[in-house]
């Protein structure tokens, strides 16, 4: 099995580095790209700012050196602009519209999981406190995203 991206877009620093160390222990292949802030987060999605050679650079076989992520891991309060406000962006862009969004967040406010489901993610889950059950998260999320989940067969194509 390849190794799929997963993109973590997580702007609290201990929070990065304990999901980085949990699936740095996970043994389904994957790439874990780590961003800080929802503007940086749209701008690598979409090819712009210093991402832009994401889309125009080319592997051996003439291929996009850039796929998109299997999967996002969205944090809800992040600098710039939020993780709501990424979302709603991310389903009204041609590239991005398809791609499986997991809201991950402290909050368990109802207001903030309605409009997540609203601006539509895939999933909402609350962040776990214990590093063990983090472990069980990304094991289970890993397992489920990147391995039976299944991609629309138009997935990852970068067409305007």
């Amino acid at each position: 099995m390849s190794a799929k991206n997963i993109l973590l877009v997580e702007d609290n620093p201990d929070d990065r580095e304990l999901m980085k160390l949990a699936f740095a222990r996970e043994e389904i292949p994957h790439n874990l790209i780590v961003l800080s802030d929802g503007i940086e987060a749209l701008n690598y999605l979409i090819g712009q700012e210093h991402f832009q050679d994401n889309f125009t650079q080319t592997t051996g076989n003439n291929q996009p050196k850039f796929s998109m992520p299997a999967l996002i891991l969205l944090d809800l309060n992040l600098p710039k602009i939020d993780g709501i406000e990424v979302l709603r962006r991310l389903r009204a862009h041609p590239k991005t519209r398809l791609l499986p969004v997991v809201i991950i967040s402290s909050s368990n406010e109802p207001q903030d999981i309605i409009d997540s489901y609203i601006n539509g993610c895939n999933s909402y889950i609350r962040k776990p406190i214990h590093f063990t059950q983090l472990q069980k998260f990304v094991k289970e999320i890993s397992t489920y995203w990147l391995t039976v989940n299944q991609l629309p067969p138009v997935f990852g194509v970068l067409n305007e």
